[in-house]
């Protein structure tokens, strides 16, 4: 080691900088808040104790209250009652001192937080990659099942995970590996850096990042062509699922590249555009955000409605309810669609409303399941991994049969230059 460079000193202060500016407007947003007689519900990262399933008490998608809160929130909330700071964020302002420790100053590394490894079946394969662009570096997992042979098309789904999980503690909570088993398709996982986000939450409300060919869904969209260009797989039959802040990347991912996805999975998310900034942000959380017509960038002239999967707990207080109506909305569009509502029970015992709308084929185009009594947590998972709920209907095999009916047939031939890298041993 050879000191510190000027350039890195510099980065570090700008970061400093930045982190400064971050606080003084969680302060504001906060006296708003409390001006306004508003509920803590909206920032405070919390379960539903009464249906939480495997829900850990931090609240994963609340992507401010995680990354930015810590230690010194009675003096930053001026010691208002009913506003708590999450546990799990004890600590962190006390980093803010120590310019090394503060987030991006110790690069990618191997940042891929791991769950206890799951024994693969004979001739699967679950490996590591690396995947970079101009705006940066992002791991990846990718999911081979064992029956995989280079002469089979297969379909892909690119799942997002929420805040503080890893693609391993994800794809143990959704299970998609077992599925991608039994109905034969890659499942690939990108995961967030802690330089970009030391929650590891998706910068799902960053104007900055729900632009086309920009910033993390630039990353996104270049880990998927990496793996149509490296596997055998159909381009007509891409998909992408989320949770949390994973749901609402999920979500700007099919409105800024509706020529690459065929359709879109949404749990416990938002709409894409719901927040451009922290405050908006809060505020989209706690009621719902504010809904632009087919997010702020969709690709080509005319918008088509991308087919979207909904699931999300009426009693979710980290993201609120509203925000799955705003995500099927959005997709809408001004498309007009009849409309079928159903009632059930899983088989674990959770009630829930399934609103199933068609196109004038009898096309289903969108599904939006309300999960009663459900907080923010992946329905029917395992318990294996965290934020999910067992009892629940099991959103992961709803979603890829909702997924299976459809295919993107505007897709493009893939075009791209290889520039993931394998990092598994």
């Amino acid at each position: 080691m050879h000191g510190i460079s000027n350039s890195t000193m510099s980065k570090a202060a700008g970061r400093a900088g930045r982190l400064a500016e971050a606080m003084t407007l969680v302060r504001r947003v906060l006296a708003e808040t409390r001006q306004a007689g508003v509920a803590a519900d909206g920032v405070r990262a919390s379960a539903v104790a009464s249906d939480s399933g495997n829900v850990q008490s931090l609240g994963h998608g609340s992507a401010f209250t995680t990354s930015l809160l810590g230690p010194r929130w009675q003096e930053i909330s001026g010691g208002s009652a009913g506003i708590e700071m999450p546990d799990a964020m004890q600590g962190f302002l006390d980093q803010v001192g120590q310019l090394g420790s503060l987030p991006g100053m110790s690069g990618l590394g191997s940042s891929l937080a791991k769950a206890p490894a799951a024994s693969l079946p004979a001739g699967a394969r679950f490996e590591e990659y690396l995947y970079s662009n101009a705006a940066g570096t992002r791991a990846y997992k990718l999911y081979v099942p064992s029956d995989y042979n280079d002469q089979q098309s297969l379909p892909l789904v690119v799942m997002m995970h929420g805040c503080t999980q890893s693609p391993d503690d994800f794809a143990a909570g959704t299970r998609m590996n077992e599925l991608a088993e039994e109905q034969m398709f890659l499942v690939a996982y990108p995961a967030q850096s802690q330089s970009a986000n030391v929650s590891k939450c998706w910068n799902w409300f960053n104007a900055s990042d729900q632009q086309r060919d920009t910033g993390e869904p630039s990353l996104i969209a270049g880990i998927t062509r990496q793996i149509l260009q490296d596997f055998p797989v159909d381009p007509k039959r891409v998909y992408i699922a989320g949770l949390s802040a994973g749901g609402a990347t999920a979500a700007i991912m099919g409105s800024v590249y509706p020529d690459l996805y065929a359709a879109v999975g949404v749990h416990s998310g938002l709409a894409c555009g719901a927040a451009v900034d922290m405050p908006s942000a809060f505020t989209a959380m706690r009621q719902g955000g504010v809904l632009r017509s087919n997010g702020p960038q969709q690709h080509g002239s005319v918008p088509r409605p991308v087919p979207t999967i909904v699931f999300h707990g009426d009693g979710d207080k980290t993201v609120h309810p509203a925000n799955g109506e705003q995500v099927i909305a959005q997709s809408q569009g001004e498309a007009e669609f009849d409309s079928e509502i159903s009632t059930g029970e899983s088989a674990g015992g959770m009630a829930y409303t399934r609103t199933v709308q068609t196109d004038p084929a009898g096309q289903p185009v969108l599904e939006h399941w309300v999960l009663h009594g459900a907080g923010h947590a992946w329905s029917g998972g395992s318990s294996a991994g965290s934020y999910t709920v067992p009892r629940g209907p099991d959103a992961s095999r709803e979603m890829l049969r909702f997924f299976f009916d459809h295919a993107n047939t505007a897709a493009p031939a893939f075009q791209g230059t290889p520039k993931s890298v394998s990092i598994s041993t």
